[in-house]
């Protein structure tokens, strides 16, 4: 294979992030024809379509998202590189580039990692959110240097890294006012036949309150299943049923949507997880993050 042109690199590059062939133009004051030339010629290079085309829309490919993500690496190392060089400067940005799986509450995912930022070292924190396993073959690749997850990585998994637990916490469940005003039992019994807002069935929790229900004889209304926590907790505040969420981030919850605590359970425990490509820590953000949580 012939050297890699990074030009053609570049605007494919700006077609990705632009979404169009139209306005990537007027950023590379080129004109459409000549950046679809030149993408057609970076795909005949490497023999790969990195669009799937449906009419006038373009769409990644799914080998075109892999080298979008090169690219963004290797264009933001290009910037300050550039930095450097106007500034005569060398960057002590240590990166710190984090995965978090698409259950752990935003705010929760903040509490753990504001320790990173306060050090006194600068840093530079990048954050990618999905699921356990598409960012356990980034780690595996060294893409990541550590995963926030309700979930430890299982025995006899193929990728090599280690758990660490960062938090545990119990659950509170909340409602909105109006739907407060209608709950005449105690809790937990107060849950039967209320209309519920569950976490969706990849995250461990779903699984726990389903038998911590059949356990109490309990049995909620289940209106709707979130991936996003925060969606789940904007439905919850406009009244669309009872949600649960960590005691940990009770008062934020609280404060941020509106809502009223109407019960607590130590009985359901969720615990997070930094899953980490080393047993011993090395990497001084992470190190910072576990101290700050014993100390």
């Amino acid at each position: 294979m012939s050297p890699l042109n990074y030009n053609h690199l570049y605007y494919f590059y700006v077609v990705a992030k632009e979404g169009s062939i139209v306005k990537a133009s007027g950023t590379l004051n080129l004109t459409p024809q000549t950046i679809s030339g030149q993408i057609s010629n970076f795909e005949d290079q490497i023999g790969i379509l990195l669009f799937d085309r449906k009419g006038r829309k373009l769409h990644l490919s799914e080998f075109g998202q892999l080298i979008l993500s090169y690219a963004e690496e290797i264009f933001q190392i290009g910037d300050e590189l550039k930095n450097v060089i106007t500034t005569q400067q060398p960057n002590q940005y240590l990166t710190f580039t984090v995965g978090i799986t698409d259950v752990i509450p935003k705010t929760l995912a903040y509490q753990l990692l504001k320790p990173a930022l306060d050090m006194d070292d600068p840093i530079r924190l990048i954050c990618n959110e999905g699921d356990q396993e598409s960012l356990l073959a980034e780690l595996a690749v060294n893409k990541l240097d550590l995963i926030l997850t309700d979930q430890p990585l299982q025995p006899g998994n193929n990728v090599k890294a280690y758990n660490h637990q960062l938090a545990e916490s119990g659950l509170t469940f909340f409602a909105s006012s109006s739907l407060t005003e209608k709950i005449k039992k105690d809790f937990p019994l107060c849950l039967s036949e209320k209309p519920f807002l569950m976490q969706s069935k990849k995250s461990v929790i779903h699984q726990r309150l389903s038998s911590w229900f059949h356990t109490h004889n309990i049995a909620p209304i289940i209106v709707a299943e979130f991936d996003d926590s925060a969606l789940m907790k904007s439905f919850g505040q406009s009244g669309y049923g009872i949600f649960a969420g960590p005691t940990l981030i009770e008062k934020h919850i609280v404060s941020q949507y509106n809502v009223t605590v109407i019960g607590r359970t130590d009985e359901l425990k969720e615990q997070y997880y930094a899953i980490s490509p080393e047993r011993r820590l090395k990497h001084p953000a992470i190190i910072e993050i576990v101290n700050a949580i014993t100390d």
